[in-house]
């Protein structure tokens, strides 16, 4: 599946079997907070999501699960500055416009960017992706 697909909680447990992950009704209720919507959220805001619903996860469980689901490849972390992470459900090659504004978090689709060239790796390495944040504010 993929952004803009059809996700139930259901599905997202057979998703979540995919990836290796145990699906407890706390895992697939921050899944579907995540998926169902194709946003970039941050923790707290999953946290409200779920909870709205079943007031029963702690703040704990949800950053472990986040945790779990970047390990295993399912989300991607966005790191606007060190005090806002959001979190994506869409691991498909993109980048970001980050509205300092609002807090707003937009894609980028990857043929809309062009990379020159890339410094010189330390030796032993390889690159493992890369990330552009564009970030704007209003110009008035």
């Amino acid at each position: 599946m993929n952004a803009g697909g059809s996700y139930t909680r259901d599905n997202l447990a057979a998703l979540l079997r995919r990836h290796d992950i145990n699906p407890t009704h706390q895992r697939i209720e921050i899944a579907y907070a995540l998926f169902a919507r194709g946003e970039h959220l941050s923790a707290d805001q999953i946290l409200a999501i779920v909870n709205d619903r079943h007031s029963e996860t702690s703040k704990a469980t949800v950053y472990n699960t986040l945790n779990l689901f970047l390990e295993k490849k399912l989300i991607r972390e966005v790191i606007v500055d060190p005090d806002k992470v959001f979190y994506d459900p869409n691991i498909e090659p993109h980048h970001h416009f980050y509205n300092v504004d609002t807090g707003e978090i937009t894609d980028i689709d990857a043929s809309q960017v062009e990379v020159s060239g890339l410094p010189q790796l330390p030796e032993g390495m390889v690159t493992e992706g890369l990330d552009i944040i564009v970030r704007i504010r209003s110009a008035v």
